[in-house]
């Protein structure tokens, strides 16, 4: 049972041994009519992980072997666990969370908002992350001209950045109403969709991803996050 509590964050080895001591932990099962609780007393215990909550101190919280977390960025929030000017994406989850290592998948600037993964599995991160994998993402644009058919066309094809001689991958770009777009990315170059806009003569105001993959970010308020499925994880995986 200690071996659990820790690896969920949920105190130093002492700590949570002295909540087994003290009858500060228990386990926690949903039932039909609500979370049915049972007090652990024997720190031996191995409970079923399936559906497992748990309650240490003042900690209340559902067993995950790993965390794969979707969280809608808020502007002015960095993805950094020190961030320099802003506060850090890692504020928005509470202290066993940080204790268990998440970490941002990749990044958005402090100024872009939308769909960000978290995660504690290195793999995971590694795999998203890499560029041999050419996920799609998705972002949703706000710019300063509309978009001509030229520019359109441009950045279809893939255009050349300023001190980077590789051409960008071909995008996929649709054309909104109130000078916005909607644009896909196979890359994760450095600023790279406000360099491709800055390269056909165009310039991004602002800029929200709404997919990875096809994980979309839905109806997430900012700041808001959630757990994602085995489903949504393989598919990402795969």
């Amino acid at each position: 049972m200690l071996e659990l509590l820790t690896s969920q964050g949920l105190g130093t080895r002492r700590e949570c041994m002295n909540a087994l001591l003290h009858g500060e932990v228990r386990i926690g099962y949903a039932k039909p009519d609500g979370m049915e609780w049972t007090l652990v007393e024997d720190p031996d215990a191995t409970p079923e992980l399936e559906g497992l909550h748990l309650r240490c101190g003042m900690w209340e919280l559902p067993y995950f072997q790993s965390l794969y977390i979707a969280l809608n960025k808020p502007v002015n929030v960095e993805c950094s666990r020190s961030p320099s000017s802003h506060a850090s994406v890692l504020d928005f989850f509470s202290e066993p969370f940080r204790r268990r290592n998440l970490q941002p998948v990749g990044r958005l600037d402090a100024d872009a908002t939308g769909l960000l993964l978290l995660t504690n599995d290195g793999d995971f991160n590694h795999l998203i992350t890499s560029p041999r994998r050419k996920l799609p993402k998705t972002y949703r644009i706000g710019i300063r001209h509309e978009l001509t058919t030229d520019q359109k066309l441009a950045l279809e094809a893939g255009v050349i950045l300023k001190d980077d001689p590789k051409p960008t991958a071909p995008a996929t770009i649709e054309i909104l109403p109130d000078r916005e777009v909607v644009i896909t990315i196979t890359e994760g170059r450095y600023h790279q969709v406000k360099r491709m806009l800055g390269a056909v003569g165009n310039r991004v105001d602002s800029i929200h991803r709404i997919a990875i993959g096809d994980l979309k970010l839905g109806d997430l308020k900012p700041g808001e996050w959630r757990h994602l499925s085995n489903e949504e994880v393989e598919r990402l995986k795969s």
